[in-house]
């Protein structure tokens, strides 16, 4: 008999960093992989395993199917056997549209409209309510003429029942107000001026700062409009050609920065109003619309109520309960509703009830398990967290109950709280009940813990990484002189660098009034410290910092109104400077080099050179973002791809430049020996002492290489960086200048972050607030939250059982006397470690 297949077998695995690697993968078991930020876990788990377990499940169907589905392109591997298909939940999923729901995402709502199409007591147009019935119920399953007729037994009318189509707030049973949004859209006039002590030549006019519209001051200048004056001395004349002045084309002349003058005969005026209304129109990108949204209110719509539906649906009840009302429930009680639906039903229904509502659980059950409890159908889909999205993702996997799958997740514990992690250990043990394999990428040291096997990556990041360190039982590693991760599963190892209380002599006060689940919230927490706000996922963190204390401190340094929900806000802070681990850069053309300003600095040291002006080169010539110098034939990325019908498009290497991007003439230009393409070839470290005689060069390789970044190489894309390594790369420029008077507000930001990595983010929060710096770290990382000066807790849980400060104060005091659900694992994680005494 042939030996049973029990791994996947990966051969000359060479995909980005990592160095030829040979590994065996355990099937139908549950497998960590582990390391740095950077050291080249995804590229084991995404671009080998993923890429290949599904390139391969694809490459089993025709052609003409292929040939319209998005398939990835070949890794860079020598062998990859025995490898299953393969499903992936990566790190960052899409962000719904405004148009989604909780109930549209997991697709339970689908369910809850037949449940009111078939069980509903319905009421016919002379208002004569009718019970549930089968044959009201069997009417839809009609053919022809009859289909959907029902006749009222009361007044004999004949009428079309409701279809669950007609319960759709994306369809037919959309609100006729908001289209089905729940909300509706006002222009507040509060924002369209600024402060009123400013003039209009000092920007007082809000939305005359919207692309395209800076020359308005000159327009309404010509109108007799003064504009060096404050906005509160006009007449009420010139406010009402500002607010209200009539939109026409007008003569005048515009300067440029240069002090050019330019004549215009057909300027077109847009006054405050316009300007706002008139963008909105023109605009399709999120970021453009987001920047218009914010002179705009958004207030529940007057005839849905929010509901989204048309109101003639709201008539259908189910156990006395309309399709709002229902789809307003928290998850956790739609079990009560389902029983008191079916104690309702005759028994001719029952049947059908049974199937109808056991759809509904199967697909709430798995929602249940990863502790989405609390959130309600009809939450928004836009307003989730990360973690919220990924659990949703992984409950509709689950849901499918498959069998032989290759499970790849990407840092399933993004968002979770502690006691959530065990919910999601529960979920992965099931997954490997139904007979299938999971790889999980993950740095949460409990997650890794329940592995069976875990294999690590390392040692270092970037070139310094991409190597197999270890691998075994998470008990194996424990006493692996090799492994990173064994320190943190035995606990043998230092986690805080800072245990003496500190005492600050300033603060921030915060009152919200009323905002999703907070009712009348008071927060103070420190200035010049690093506060954590924690608590359960749902308790209100993201309501409480980025929707709310953000704005209202960018509002109040711009003399604006504070957010609705913002009853007061006392602070001494003027700025905020938001920190998270999403990618940097637009594009592959976006590399460390262009996003710092050392690209710039080596265009114009190129541009100097005297063989350069011999030639007659510029700035211009030394971009490979411009004709002048990139490859004409890939036009500077460096690479082409190839379109090979119904197989994966192909990736080459440019065979013209050989992936360096330039022309080849401009790199026979040399600096001290080395050309332009050298030197983007080069690491921070080694760079260093290239640009010695550099200053504005060399100032900012050591502002990388003292945030953990010296192994990047100057080329290297900025999109294709780790969370964590994106991370500090946003934080290098802020790390030279005082920062007193700053918020730094860090959402998350342990995501993508070995233990060892988290350490090193300490040390760089510590030298934000020694430059005078207020932190303010949203965060579920234990680590975090130990390190912190202050800790603000938030729950006791998550929705309607949430949005209450339940803990303030010191974290080593609340751990030495836990008294909430954050605080209780705080004290567990600080007991396994060495713990110092707290005095």
């Amino acid at each position: 008999m042939p030996n049973k297949i029990d791994h996947i077998e990966v051969r000359g695995g060479n995909v980005n960093n990592l160095k030829n690697i040979d590994v065996d993968i355990p099937l139908n078991q549950f497998v960590a992989i582990s390391g740095p930020s950077g050291s080249g876990k995804s590229s084991l788990a995404l671009g080998i395993l993923y890429a290949e377990g599904s390139r391969r499940y694809l490459e089993s169907l025709s052609a003409y199917t292929r040939r319209r589905i998005s398939q990835g392109n070949q890794s860079q591997v020598h062998s990859v056997k025995h490898i299953p298909s393969a499903l992936a939940l990566r790190q960052r999923p899409t962000v719904p549209s405004e148009r989604s729901t909780v109930g549209s995402l997991t697709e339970a709502f689908n369910v809850i409209r037949l449940i009111f199409s078939r069980l509903g007591s319905i009421v016919c147009p002379n208002g004569h309510r009718m019970a549930p019935t089968i044959k009201i119920a069997q009417a839809m399953d009609r053919a022809g003429a009859d289909m959907g007729m029902v006749t009222c037994p009361t007044c004999g009318v004949r009428f079309m029942a409701t279809s669950a189509e007609d319960f759709s707030f994306n369809s037919t049973g959309a609100c006729p107000t908001c289209d089905g949004l729940g909300v509706v859209r006002e222009l507040d006039e509060n924002k369209l001026i600024g402060d009123e002590s400013l003039s209009i030549d000092e920007g007082v006019v809000a939305s005359w700062h919207l692309p395209g519209r800076n020359f308005m001051p000159k327009v309404v200048a010509t109108l007799g409009v003064r504009t060096n004056v404050p906005y509160r001395d006009l007449t009420a004349k010139e406010k009402q050609i500002v607010l209200h002045g009539e939109k026409k084309q007008y003569a005048v002349d515009l300067s440029s920065s240069t002090g050019r003058v330019f004549h215009m005969d057909n300027a077109l005026y847009e006054n405050a109003y316009e300007a706002v209304t008139d963008s909105l129109k023109r605009v399709n990108s999120e970021r453009s619309i987001a920047r218009i949204n914010q002179f705009y209110h958004f207030s529940t719509c007057p005839t849905c109520h929010g509901s989204r539906l048309n109101p003639e649906r709201l008539t259908h009840l189910v156990a006395g309960q309309t399709i709002a009302q229902v789809a307003d429930m928290q998850l956790d009680q739609l079990a009560n509703w389902e029983a008191q639906t079916k104690q309702a039903l005759p028994d001719d229904m029952q049947n059908l009830a049974n199937i109808l509502f056991t759809e509904l659980d199967d697909d709430l059950r798995p929602l249940l398990e990863l502790g989405l409890d609390y959130l309600s159908l009809s939450r928004n889909g836009n307003t989730l967290s990360t973690g919220e999205l990924q659990r949703i993702q992984l409950a509709r996997t689950l849901r499918t109950e498959t069998t032989g799958v290759l499970y790849v997740l990407d840092e399933p514990s993004i968002g979770l709280h502690p006691d959530n992690i065990r919910g999601l250990i529960d979920v992965f043990r099931e997954l490997i009940a139904q007979g299938n394999s999971l790889v999980v990428v993950d740095h949460e040291v409990d997650i890794i813990d329940a592995a069976d096997w875990v294999i690590e990556i390392g040692p270092g990041s970037g070139e310094a990484g991409g190597q197999v360190i270890a691998q075994g039982t998470p008990e194996q590693l424990t006493t692996n002189a090799n492994s990173l991760i064994g320190p943190f599963i035995s606990g043998r190892t230092s986690i805080l660098q800072n245990t003496a209380p500190t005492t600050a002599s300033q603060s921030t006060q915060l009152k919200i009034s009323d905002y999703f689940n907070l009712h009348n919230i008071d927060m103070t927490f420190p200035d010049n410290q690093v506060t954590a706000i924690t608590g359960f996922s749902g308790a209100g963190k993201t309501s409480l910092v980025l929707d709310s204390l953000v704005p209202a401190i960018q509002a109040q340094k711009k003399h604006q109104h504070l957010p609705r929900q913002v009853a007061d806000l006392q602070t001494d802070l003027q700025d905020v400077v938001s920190v998270d681990a999403t990618p940097v850069g637009k594009n592959a053309r976006s590399t460390l080099a262009t996003y710092t300003s050392i690209m710039d600095a080596l265009r114009h040291l190129f541009a100097d050179l005297p063989e350069s002006k011999k030639r007659g080169y510029g700035i211009a010539d030394f971009s490979y973002n411009n004709k002048e110098g990139a490859c004409p034939n890939c036009g500077g990325l460096g690479n082409i791809t190839l379109d090979i019908q119904y197989l994966p498009d192909m990736e080459e290497v440019c065979p013209v430049c050989h992936g360096t991007r330039y022309k080849q003439e401009i790199q026979e230009i040399k600096w001290h020996g080395y050309s332009i393409v050298d030197l983007l070839a080069l690491s921070v470290k080694d760079a260093i002492p290239v640009f010695k005689g550099v200053p504005k060069i060399t100032r900012q390789l050591k502002q990388l290489s003292q945030v953990g970044l010296d192994y990047l190489h100057l080329g290297e894309s900025t999109p294709s960086l780790s969370g964590g390594e994106a991370q500090r790369l946003k934080l290098v420029s802020h790390l030279t200048k005082k920062q007193a008077g700053t918020l730094f507000v860090f959402d998350e930001p342990s995501i993508g972050l070995h233990p060892l990595d988290v350490q090193t983010l300490l040390k760089i929060i510590a030298r934000l607030r020694d430059k005078g710096a207020t932190i303010l770290i949203i965060t579920h990382d234990l680590d975090l939250m130990l390190n912190a000066d202050y800790l603000i807790d938030m729950g006791p849980r998550g929705g309607a059982a949430g949005g209450k400060i339940v803990a303030t104060g010191n974290p080593l005091a609340l751990a030495a006397k836990p008294n909430s659900l954050t605080t209780n694992y705080l004290a567990e994680h600080w007991q396994k470690f060495d713990r110092p005494t707290y005095a």
